[in-house]
């Protein structure tokens, strides 16, 4: 599991599924309390913390800029349980997306001064597949063609006081047309563009870190855009 907090990346494992080829900067070893900031750069590690280590982690990635910081990772025994810790403190929402082809480009949106990639919020009783397939038709205005599930990305941040968790479906598609493709300016998208991956890879500097995870799972999926 990695959530994104604060645009920082936060990775929980168990012993057996830690990556044995990455070097920490940094290495908390059962703690029962972590520095404020001062010692937190780089990559740093965190072995089977306590609830309350884990809870001043989280508003620490919340509340502060921590610039050197790259990465956290967490390892515990009981991974389910301290992901339902995690998700505990946060209000959770669900959305769905879709990274979009028509031949060898793919459709990017201009969101709020970055590059971004469509999605939206569940309507009620809506399937992961089926909000997907309606945002991104909505937001760009084309008609898609659903294809398999890439992966899903969990990024949190502030909404009227409250911490929100947002869980996102992202989904391969296929464009049917767009021949009437304009932005959604009501949801605050002020150019949509179709991009080579050079141009992609040049637009995700202006982006969101969890589109970057998200575009290289994309990439695993549909090698060919590599050559273009």
């Amino acid at each position: 599991m990695k959530i994104f907090i604060n645009d920082k990346p936060l990775d929980l494992f168990t012993y057996e599924e830690l990556p044995k080829d990455k070097t920490f900067e940094c290495v908390y070893d059962h703690p029962i309390d972590i520095p404020a900031t001062g010692d937190f750069h780089d990559d740093v590690l965190i072995i089977e913390p306590t609830g309350d280590v884990i809870i001043k982690l989280l508003y620490l990635l919340r509340t502060r800029k921590l610039k050197h910081l790259d990465s956290v990772s967490v390892v515990v025994k009981d991974k389910p349980k301290m992901k339902a810790f995690i998700k505990s403190r946060f209000t959770v929402i669900k959305a769905a997306g879709g990274v979009v082809t028509k031949g060898d480009k793919v459709l990017f949106i201009h969101r709020l001064n970055k590059w971004d990639l469509p999605k939206g919020k569940f309507d009620r009783g809506e399937k992961p597949s089926e909000c997907a397939l309606r945002e991104v038709e909505e937001e760009c205005n084309i008609k898609v063609r659903l294809g398999n599930e890439i992966c899903k990305t969990w990024h949190t941040y502030t909404h009227d006081r409250k911490s929100i968790l947002k869980k996102t479906y992202w989904y391969s598609m296929e464009c049917i047309s767009d021949q009437d493709m304009k932005p959604q300016k009501e949801e605050g998208i002020s150019d949509i563009r179709w991009m080579s991956h050079y141009e992609a890879k040049t637009a995700l500097v202006n982006s969101y870190p969890s589109m970057r995870y998200l575009y290289k799972r994309f990439l695993k999926l549909v090698p060919k855009v590599h050559n273009v």
